[in-house]
């Protein structure tokens, strides 16, 4: 293929403006996949081989995020690099995506790549040259460590499905959570040109696993599974709507992860909001709470969310609301409940809930063994009981819990006649 990319800048140049283009892109995670370097090559994905480092917004840096291209043929109101913008363009070659990436692991910089794009000329063209990327890393540099790139909307399915075998994971970006939003800020995007190629993904590392099955030695495709990433905050579009999508992408595409992005307003333009308390990053926070409750403890969106009630409580993180509303199923005895329901307490994990169902078999626990197992009781005591005692006299009533949970200065609630309880101390 003809390579249409002026070398006109140095690569330095290049990489202040690509690495720098690519900060707005959070749905990088470099980990889920474990396969072992052969011993002929540099790097593995294996979990010692992760060194994770986060900034104090908390998104993963551990991988040589850039982007292959900043040039763009579409004009996405939200995007600082859309067409219509005067900002500086660059353009990677696939030899200097290979020497960056291996330059920086030698210096112990990073553990591996997370490569996204705009789209140079034509998806196609495009994807072509990510596909060229992957492939000298892999093949002429013996790159075996985690590679994380985009797949681009409108490519051809071959293309994707090639990039599909040397990248361990794979992500489409679905932007915003409803079609008339979409329609409104990316007009040259579709939905159905978005979740084709999700669906061409899933179904590559379905047939994959049933190939390793027969064949040990069979090439690995995205063994690290997919992702997709939304903007929050950008249109007038509710929680209930955005968690009822990711709901959704994780049952029909099988998705690892489901990012959410607090919009930032890079652009002048009438479509955006003007954000006056700047980007929502609360809300972001909340989103992000609320979508470990749907993966991990067996939650559904409408139990947390509706559509008469769309939005998340601010003061109080998604679980704790929910169980103030369901007051009716608490306390919970933690010596007798099942799993299930010792996920639904606030202040207890998956981990604390699995210690707890292990520990109680050699005796009933009391508090302080809540305490050692890791349980947050400053949240969890209003909801439970330890040989049918609570940890101290409160009242099970909604507007209680929620001053008492959203009070910062006490590790323990006040009572209902005005006075607090403290914690004893070497010196009381």
């Amino acid at each position: 293929m003809e390579l249409r990319i002026s070398p006109s800048m140095s690569l330095m140049e290049k990489l202040n403006i690509l690495g720098d283009a690519a900060k707005y892109d959070v749905s990088c995670s470099s980990s889920g996949s474990s396969r072992a370097g052969d011993g002929k090559g540099i790097g593995n994905t294996v979990k010692a081989g992760l060194c994770h480092s986060f900034a104090a917004d908390g998104r993963c840096i551990s991988l040589l995020k850039i982007l292959f291209t900043n040039e763009c043929i579409f004009d996405c109101k939200y995007c600082m690099n859309r067409k219509s913008n005067d900002v500086p363009r660059a353009s990677f070659t696939p030899d200097e995506v290979c020497e960056l990436t291996i330059e920086f692991y030698r210096r112990n910089y990073i553990e591996g790549l997370f490569l996204s794009s705009g789209i140079l000329y034509s998806p196609d063209y495009t994807m072509e040259l990510i596909c060229q990327t992957l492939y000298k890393l892999r093949t002429v540099h013996r790159f075996q460590g985690y590679i994380h790139v985009k797949a681009i909307p409108g490519a051809a399915p071959e293309l994707v499905s090639k990039a599909g075998f040397l990248a361990d994971r794979m992500s489409v970006n679905l932007e915003l959570a409803t079609a008339d939003g979409l329609q409104q800020l990316a007009p040259n995007k579709h939905r159905k040109t978005i979740l084709k190629p999700m669906k061409l993904i899933q179904n590559g590392i379905a047939q994959n696993k049933d190939e390793l099955v027969l064949y040990r030695n069979a090439p690995r495709f995205c063994e690290a599974g997919q992702s997709t990433q939304m903007i929050v905050g950008a249109i007038p579009e509710s929680d209930y709507q955005i968690m009822s999508v990711a709901e959704s992408l994780y049952q029909k595409f099988s998705l690892k992860r489901v990012y959410y992005s607090a919009f930032v307003n890079v652009n002048e333009d009438k479509e955006l909001p003007a954000l006056p308390g700047g980007p929502p990053l609360l809300r972001e926070h909340r989103l992000y709470q609320a979508d470990f409750l749907l993966r991990f403890y067996d939650f559904t969106v409408g139990e947390l969310l509706t559509q008469e009630r769309p939005y998340f409580n601010m003061l109080i993180d998604p679980k704790a609301d929910w169980a103030v509303r369901h007051l009716e199923l608490f306390p919970v005895e933690v010596n007798r409940a099942d799993y299930q329901l010792l996920l639904r307490i606030p202040g207890v994990g998956v981990k604390s809930a699995k210690r707890i169902v292990a520990a109680r078999r050699f005796g009933p626990l009391t508090f302080e063994d809540l305490k050692k197992i890791g349980v947050v009781l400053k949240r969890a005591l209003y909801f439970i009981t330890c040989r049918g005692r609570m940890m101290y006299p409160t009242k099970l009533e909604e507007d209680y819990i929620v001053r008492n949970l959203t009070y910062q200065k006490e590790k323990y609630p006040f009572s209902p006649d005005g006075m607090r309880y403290e914690q004893m101390s070497l010196f009381s």
